[in-house]
């Protein structure tokens, strides 16, 4: 197999353990030396597993120079691999190479400030082998000692001799999703792989951890207080709990002196420079004085010092450390009570073996979790003073009888491990307390147990424990607790009417229950049964307190007698009509949760409780609520999402204590009075009234709530808010009126004091509200509004870290305005729409989309969209979202490579299912060093062609790990098309988890990290959370009207139905996402919420060719360009007006950027290989025609190519001089260019490179810009004319040196993205405009993260065209005919759905006669949907 070689260097950092941890990089100190060993294969191989077929033992090593990139030491993949090592891998599968990196690091002295990484000694080795061969073939080849592993940059483990390193990679990779054996054989060669499995040579040295596990040196040293004692030089070492002193100076052969720490004290000797007093505790206490030669050991020996005479108990922990033995020196340490080797890899044999620990005499607490032992250790069982043990997740199979042996046992942990059964001997420890046994093996509870009396917990969760008779429990009259959870249970039998008295707490939550009679439970307090499939459930009331059985199928519940203890009952997403009686006859019950039933009515006995504190009954059928008749203590009260035409009109003054009422999603036209005098005493904190039918008058009736704190009247029919009742909400901090029709809002919200959110988009506001004098203000959102001007104080306040002002299409900010804006986080304007027939590309016809991110109560955003509406080189789009849940690095790394790596997947495979898997493993590898702790749900949508014999449509493949989730609208109905990975969600999940015996907590966490099964990142939980994701591909169909991408916080609170109706009730798919995420907010959601809405405009007569690229011949009529007109613009003030020429700014020196320039003279055709690419069909366009961008009202034609190229400084386009080679009358005239023999200097950004000329009317033949314009260069393809390369992608045109175009890939995420990453995490948007603004005031922020512009733009970066040329480009201009990019719009009138998703503006104008040919208007006229950009400033 060939080894394909990207365009960009891969960059491989060769760091210790230590770096991986620190996130630094180590430099290289000259040039570094690469080994690579191959074997000599001169006998072919036979059976690869059957003996005396080994490789070779010939090497022959090729010594190559590491190159430089920047600062870092790195290893180039053409460096890495060459024809040998190609060769190499053709030849078989199982074969492949393995990087070996050295792992001898030299501790640097540490200085009082940060701890600096170590540089390596030893350089980096590719070792070419095969799945056969061992570590021992490989350490006698290099005459090494062994070979160490270290997965995900943690732990490190030494291999087996027997063990084959390439065969684990293998195996890994297999195990990630990887299916292709050749595929597998390419990502072994990845070196980035080193950050999720990794070899070493030597084992590596970490500093860190040697301190505090050893540390010893020769000082000199003096006995006691007294001047009696002469100083000497003596050996010294901290191990443990002691400090050794030896009584010779350079050997530990004579007397040993030990001097216990714990509860001592060590003090600096001021009299003397560098010295420590170490002393023992007791009032016979022992001291050492001890003098340092340096500063740098004097503080390391005080810091460790210290932390061990601060211990109350005679701990050492040597958790996490890679041990495989314990430190000889520590055995001294004979007061050690508690011994932690958690997370190792401890060896049985060996001085500090585990065959040595009985020599502890006094240890009581012994933790050997996580070691990987495989059997019982039975030298444990000879520390008889054990009282703690912990062997849990070993791979035990059995104990040995000799447990019986630790009669001073009280605590044993045997989680995660094979047990089926237990010794009898293990009923003889009769002071044993606690045993765990979770997640083992057992098909019933082990007979043992009986025996056991002080035993008062059976924990047995995630076993395979399928049936339970109540009577083994009542022989276990010792038993209280009860966990058996994720057992598979399928039914709880009661033989006899024997009653089972002891039972106190039972959880039988996750199994597979039909039906629980627990009635013989009489003793019975807390009964956790959640997400099993009960239709019947019957217990006993006499002692119970809380039930909590939410996520079954039970109509109702059966309890005697009352429950009068009884203070919390969840009976949510049930199918309950009604409340049992004895619910209203519960005496103490606080807390009652029968969300998401079938609840017509509530009780009035119920609302009348005088222990009622929290009611929750939102997605139920409640029509009304009984009256109040006397004060009741509710404090909360949830009634969101059913049919409530009213509220009781004495809900305030009845109930004083509420503080949180939630009505959203109701028929409300009013709310009752907070009082019925004029004096109010209600407490009311929160209320959300949002999606009712309230109008203005309601705002005079919430005066009256004056502690109110959050207020939500979002998607009502209000038309104003008074400004005397707003004036009075002094206590306000959250207010949010979106989705109204409010004009403005009351000057009297300055008198809200503590506000720090205002959200009020989707209104009718014109005039921006008094809101920035505030001294709290954090967060203002105004998007869609008709917002003309903006007033600002002479400063804004420093809190304010959000603006939101997209949709405000006749909004005009002046350069002072931006300025003022400088310190905002996020600030999100709307581009303004370029008024050309030209620009609508081909995709923008077909679908566009909107999307919304909102913090919620966060302190950031962990939640990033990836949006490009024109993907690749056809008619196709990609979109995803990605939620970190609590980290925002992974989100945005995903949503910057994740384009790439789909574009490059599509280029190995046309399989949707290995595609898009690919995608998503290779994006999880990218991740490097990030993807080791931390992670983030991931969905991604690839809408593409599916060509076929006859017909060509769209389909949508849809892969996704995580909670995030796809919906699209067919027909009005939702088409779930992704997969939920929670562990509650999916049985399947579930079960492969618990077959790999992780660990999973009471909140179905995967060891207590997350409750998700698939996340990119967190490889550290491999195998239990893999990257491995769902793939589904749907045909799309005319009846496909939308597309919803939203995150685990959105489709909590808002239901596929509601989601779909939410967006089909809005016109434009950003208001409708928008929309979405407040609707989310506004139904009790605190956490990121992240909505993407698609619009879809397939019919079945949409067309689905691809344009055709005509090859470029060396004569011949050129192609007509799109004309251009000329605007006047302010080369120091950003506006319409402008055009984008700022955008341009070279980050290098223009001698360099002219130096490429010099290459573009070439003799090549630049797209002769693109032009030899066939073409797409598609039903309408047989094979004989030509599919072009067309025009309504044209004749059709040939393609007309728009190649506007922006050249680098220095570049001379003339008429009579052509710079390809050819004559002027051959060479298509460039747009934008002029070629009269003028010199034109522009300097190119790189990493700002999305450009377009916007058209107008010009105004003065002075300091003239070229306007932004679309492109439609066939298929948005990259042109490559030697090192100047020039991309049309998405209708936008990219320019860069050929020598950086490595690092832009050619990729969605860099031309279609334009390397647009944001500080909040939030989309780059990849639409037909890009905003002036957001670039020159984005990149002060930008200085230390992916791209670095100037933050101003330069009158020199302008396009000018000289008053005396202005005549020749508009002579130019005139003639040529618009062409517009992609398929043609249906001949067909619009339905009523394209109706609705039509732009709500109005359509630009057609351009001016004097700028352009007439042309025909299209009916109806090409509208451009004007996008959101979010501006981290």
């Amino acid at each position: 197999m060939k080894m394909e070689e990207e365009d960009n260097t891969t960059a491989v950092t060769v760091s210790t353990d230590m770096d991986l941890k620190k996130g630094g990089s180590v430099e290289y100190n000259g040039a570094c030396t690469v080994v690579q060993a191959g074997f000599n294969l001169a006998a072919d191989r036979g059976d690869r597993n059957g003996p005396g077929n080994r490789v070779g033992t010939g090497i022959r090593v090729l010594k190559r120079n590491m190159k430089r990139n920047g600062s870092r030491g790195c290893v180039t993949r053409k460096t890495r691999f060459g024809s040998r090592e190609r060769d190499w891998l053709k030849g078989d599968a199982q074969r492949g190479c393995v990087c070996l990196y050295g792992g001898t690091v030299e501790p640097q002295p540490p200085s009082s400030g940060p701890q600096t990484s170590s540089t390596p000694q030893a350089d980096l080795r590719l070792v070419l082998c095969s799945t056969s061969t061992t570590v021992e073939e490989l350490c006698a080849q290099r005459d090494g000692e062994g070979l160490y592993l270290q997965l995900h940059g943690d732990l490190i483990r030494r291999l087996d001799p027997t063990e084959r390193p390439l065969h684990m990679v293998y195996d890994y990779l297999s195990a990630l999703g990887y299916k292709e054996p050749l595929r597998v054989q390419r990502e072994a060669a990845h070196s980035d792989l080193s950050c999720m499995i990794r070899f070493y040579s030597e084992r590596p040295v970490n500093p860190d951890q040697q301190e505090r596990t050893l540390l010893k040196g020769v000082f000199s040293v003096r006995k006691g207080k007294t001047q009696l004692h002469k100083w000497a030089e003596r050996q010294v070492i901290l191990c443990g709990t002691c400090l050794i002193v030896a009584s010779v100076k350079d050997s530990l052969t004579g007397k040993m002196h030990i001097l216990p720490l714990v509860g001592g004290k060590v003090e600096e000797v001021k009299r003397r420079l560098h010295c420590l007093m170490f002393s023992s505790a007791g009032p016979q206490a022992h001291t050492y004085f001890v003098n340092f030669d340096t500063l740098v050991d004097y503080q390391r020996w005080h810091r460790q010092a210290s932390k061990v005479v601060s211990q109350t108990v005679s701990l050492v922990d040597l958790s996490c450390y890679s041990l495989e033995a314990v430190p000889e020196y520590l055995f001294y340490s004979q007061d050690i009570t508690h011994l932690n080797l958690r997370h190792n890899f401890m060896n049985l044999q060996g001085p500090g073996g585990l065959l040595n620990l009985p020599r502890f005499s006094q240890l009581k607490s012994l933790n050997l979790s996580h070691n990987r032992l495989g059997v019982f250790p039975e030298s444990v069982c000879e520390i008889l003073t054990l009282t703690e043990l912990s062997l849990s997740c070993n791979g035990l199979h059995t104990v040995p009888q000799q447990i019986g042996n630790l009669q001073s046992l009280q605590t044993l942990s045997l989680d995660g491990n094979h047990l089926s059964s237990l010794p009898e001997e293990l009923g003889g420890l009769s002071q044993l307390s606690s045993l765990g046994l979770s997640f083992n093996n057992f098909p019933h509870i082990p007979s043992v147990l009986e025996r056991l009396s002080a035993v008062d917990k059976l924990a047995m969760a995630g076993n395979r424990v399928e049936s339970l008779e109540l009577q083994t429990l009542a022989r276990m009259s010792h038993l209280r607790n009860i966990d058996l959870r994720l057992n598979g249970l399928r039914c709880v039998r009661s033989e006899t009417l024997e009653a089972v008295k002891q039972v106190t707490q039972l959880d039988l939550r996750d199994n597979r229950l039909a039906c629980l009679d627990l009635s013989s439970a009489c003793s019975l307090e807390t009964l956790h049964c959640q997400r099993n499939q009960l239709g019947a459930l019957t217990l006993s009331g006499f002692t119970l307190r809380a039930l909590h059985a939410s996520s079954n199928r039970l109509t109702t519940i059966n309890i005697y007698p009352v429950p009068n203890q009884l203070t919390h009952m969840d009976l949510s997403r049930n199918l309950m009509e009604y409340l049992p009686d004895w619910v209203c006859d519960s005496r103490k019950i606080e807390v009652l949760d029968v969300t998401h039933n079938l609840l017509s009515e509530l009780p009035a006995r119920l609302l009348s409780s005088l222990s009622l504190r929290k009611l929750l009954a939102g997605n139920n059928h409640l029509q009304r609520l009984p009256d109040l008749l006397d004060h009741i203590p509710l404090e909360a009260l949830d009634l969101q999402h059913n049919k409530l035409g009213e509220l009781p009109e004495s809900l305030f003054y009845k109930a004083l204590n509420l503080k949180y009422l939630n009505v959203s999603a109701n028929a409300l036209e009013t709310i009752p009075p907070s009082s019925q005098s004029e004096e109010s005493l209600s407490t009311l904190q929160e209320l959300y009234l949002t999606g009712n039918n309230l109008n203005e008058n309601c705002a005079a009736l919430l005066v009256g709530h004056q502690n109110l704190r959050v207020l939500h009247m979002a998607y009502n029919q209000l038309l104003s808010f008074p400004a005397s009742k707003l004036g009075k909400l002094e206590l306000l901090e959250e207010l949010n009126l979106s989705g109204n029709k409010l004009k403005t809002i009351p000057s009297t919200v300055s008198s809200c004091k503590r506000l720090h959110t205002l959200i009020a988009h989707s209104n009718h506001i014109s005039v921006f509200p008094e809101i920035l004098n505030l001294p709290e203000i954090k967060l203002v959102d105004l998007s869609c509004n008709e917002l003309t001007e903006i007033q600002l104080p002479d400063s804004l306040p420093a809190t304010l870290h959000e603006l939101d002002l997209a949709g405000n299409s006749s909004l005009m900010l002046e350069h002072k305005t931006l300025n003022l804006f400088s310190h905002i986080t996020t600030l999100k304007l709307d581009q303004k729409p370029a008024i050309a027939a030209g620009d609508s590309a081909g995709s923008s016809t077909l679908w566009n989309h909107g999307y919304s991110e909102m913090s919620g109560q966060r302190n950031k955003l962990c939640v990033s969209v990836l949006a490009v509406d024109r993907f690749g080189d056809s008619v196709e789009a990609a979109y995803g979202i990605f939620d970190g849940d609590r980290n925002e690095e992974v989100p945005r790394l995903l949503q910057c490579t994740m384009g790439d790596v789909l574009s490059e997947e599509l280029q190995h495979s046309s399989v949707d299912s290995v595609y898009m898997s690919n995608t998503f493993l290779t994006s999880h590898r990218k991740l490097g060093m990030a993807g080791q702790k931390l992670g983030a749900s991931a969905l991604l949508c690839y809408i593409h062609h599916e060509p076929s014999e006859l017909v060509s449509y769209f389909s949508l493949t849809v892969a996704n790990v995580g909670s995030c989730q796809a919906v699209l609208c067919r027909d009005g109905h939702p088409l779930v098309l992704s997969k939920g990975f929670s562990l509650e969600q999916s049985t399947e999940e579930m079960e492969r988890v618990k077959l790999s015996k992780a660990i999973i907590t009471e909140d179905n966490k995967v060891s207590g990290v997350t409750c998700c099964s698939r996340l990119l990142g967190c490889s550290y939980l491999s195998p239990w959370v893999i990257p491995k994701p769902w793939v589904r591909t749907e045909p799309l169909y005319s009846q496909d009207e939308f597309l919803i991408l939203g995150n685990r916080a959105l489709f909590e609170r808002v239901s596929y139905q509601e989601a779909v109706c939410t967006v089909q009730a809005v016109r434009d798919p950003r208001a409708a996402a928008r929309k979405l995420c407040t609707l989310a907010q506004s139904y009790g959601g605190k956490d990121n919420v992240g909505a993407v809405v698609v619009s879809l405009h397939i019919g079945e007569d949409s067309c689905t060719c691809e344009p055709p690229l005509a090859p470029t011949e060396p004569r011949g009529p050129p192609p007509a360009p799109l004309p251009a007109s000329i605007t006047p613009g302010d080369p120091a003030t950003p506006s319409s007006s402008s055009g984008i020429a700022s955008e341009f700014n070279s980050e290098t020196s223009a001698s360099e950027v002219g130096s490429e320039a010099g290459s573009t003279a070439s003799d090549e055709q630049p797209s002769s290989g693109l032009a030899s690419r066939p073409e797409r069909r598609c039903s309408l366009h047989p094979a004989a025609s030509l599919c072009g961008p067309m025009v309504p009202g044209t004749a059709p034609g040939p393609p007309h190519p728009v190649l506007f190229q922006r050249q680098p400084s220095c570049a001379t386009f003339s008429s009579y001089q052509s710079d390809n080679g050819l004559d002027s009358d051959d060479e298509a005239p460039l747009e934008g260019v002029i070629s009269n023999g003028s010199k034109l200097e522009v300097e190119v950004d790189i990493h700002c490179c999305a450009f377009q000329l916007r058209s107008g009317a010009p105004e003065s033949p002075k300091d003239v810009v070229l306007d932004k314009r679309g492109s439609d260069y066939p298929n948005g393809k990259m042109r490559r004319q030697n090192s100047v390369v020039v991309s049309a992608t998405n209708g936008c045109l990219l320019a860069v040196c050929g020598r950086e175009i490595s690092d832009l890939k050619k990729s969605p995420s860099t031309s279609s993205l334009f390397g647009k990453k944001l500080s909040n995490g939030s989309v780059v948007a990849p639409e037909d405009s890009h905003n002036l603004i957001e670039v020159a005031l984005e990149a002060p922020k930008k200085k230390s993260g992916y791209f670095t512009a100037p933050a101003q733009q330069d009158p020199e970066d302008q396009l000018v065209v000289p008053p005396s040329l202005e005549q020749d480009v508009r002579e130019q201009l005139k003639g040529q005919s618009p062409v517009i990019p992609g398929p043609p719009p249906p001949s067909t009138p619009p339905s009523n759905r394209d109706l609705i998703w039509d732009n709500p503006h109005p359509p630009a104008p057609l351009l001016s006669q004097r700028d352009l040919t007439p042309v025909p208007a299209p009916a109806p006229a090409p509208v451009l949907q004007q996008e959101v950009y979010d501006t981290a400033l």
